[in-house]
């Protein structure tokens, strides 16, 4: 058979058309790509996840019963799907969660390595809600930090955290989606919750709009990196501010790093273009390159996060593939 969508249809071994799928499973793909992607911290995984999660159900439906709901029976076998791609595999995380920081020089950097946590575009995770409150919350808790910190947790407690704090589903609802009892979501629940306070990060609370303090910083933050006036950008920065560049390890702590690494190795960023994007429930930045060739080039995406009046963390994602995924285009004039 090659019918292997789950919108479409196509033709069986022996010519006959198979019946298209219900509508209602594509429906519900923004919503469960934002569930796949906290569960996994990954966009590419979990886009996959929701590949695998409307197809195993348009191959199920006439089986499909009715006692529960096109939305739950949905929600069951992608968490199944999620479950299985997370057995036997690390976390994904932030440069921050693995070591110490390192001096401000290339020697540093070494090698590229794979499995980090990566960025999701918010139209692509955030389904469109009415209610402002469920918007703030959905934007919360796919922040970087928060979907950091879920890593840490095991990866059933991640799904009760998630379909409790998050999506708001009752307990008895969830023990009968992962076929446990009351008690071990409820237990589950309050050892994600321990973890997560041990990271620095709680479930996310209702949210709020970025305030124009914020949006006025990022503001002068493109001013200075498009001008590359490292001066004025260090003195943007909190004294514990943090920067790193994932695939690479490395990462550097305090304006005084930060800024030799602009000065030094990152000195080749002079001349850039910034694009802003809704990003993990932000605006981020893609970051395009002078290219000898002509135009600038795409190089990174950027993320900017803030307390106050003052920068406490640049995550600058070197992976050119995010950019169709943030609908940015592949080079500037």
């Amino acid at each position: 058979m090659t019918v292997t969508t789950a919108t479409g249809t196509g033709p069986t071994d022996d010519g006959v058309e198979e019946r298209p799928a219900p509508a209602a499973l594509e429906g519900h793909r923004v919503e469960l790509t934002g569930y796949c992607y906290r569960m996994l911290g990954s966009i590419f995984d979990a886009e996959d996840a929701v590949q695998e999660t409307l197809l195993r159900a348009w191959r199920g439906w006439a089986g499909f019963d009715g006692r529960a709901s096109v939305r739950t029976w949905l929600y069951r076998i992608a968490t199944n799907v999620c479950l299985d791609l997370l057995r036997g595999r690390g976390r994904r995380a932030l440069p921050m969660d693995l070591g110490p920081s390192a001096p401000p020089v290339l020697e540093s950097l070494g090698s590229p390595e794979p499995g980090w946590l990566e960025p999701a575009a918010d139209g692509v995770v955030l389904p469109v809600a009415a209610d402002p409150a469920e918007v703030a919350v959905a934007r919360e808790s796919v922040r970087l930090a928060f979907v950091a910190a879920l890593q840490h947790l095991p990866p059933r407690q991640r799904a009760v955290l998630i379909l409790r704090e998050v999506l708001r589903w009752r307990a008895d609802e969830v023990a009968e989606l992962l076929d446990g009892s009351v008690a071990s979501v409820n237990s589950a629940l309050q050892r994600a919750r321990a973890t997560l306070a041990g990271t620095g990060v709680g479930s996310p609370p209702p949210g709020s709009a970025l305030d124009r303090e914020h949006r006025d910083l990022l503001d002068r933050y493109v001013d200075v990196f498009e001008r590359y006036d490292v001066d004025a950008l260090v003195a943007l920065l909190h004294e514990d501010a943090v920067q790193s560049m994932p695939p690479y390890r490395l990462w550097l702590r305090g304006p005084a790093d930060i800024g030799a690494w602009m000065r030094g190795p990152g000195a080749a960023c002079r001349g850039s273009r910034l694009v802003p994007v809704r990003a993990n429930g932000d605006t981020a930045f893609g970051h395009y390159k002078i290219d000898p060739a002509g135009g600038r080039r795409p190089f990174s995406l950027q993320f900017v996060e803030t307390a106050g009046r003052r920068i406490t963390r640049l995550t600058t994602f070197l992976d050119t593939r995010l950019f169709p995924h943030f609908g940015l285009p592949d080079r500037l004039p």
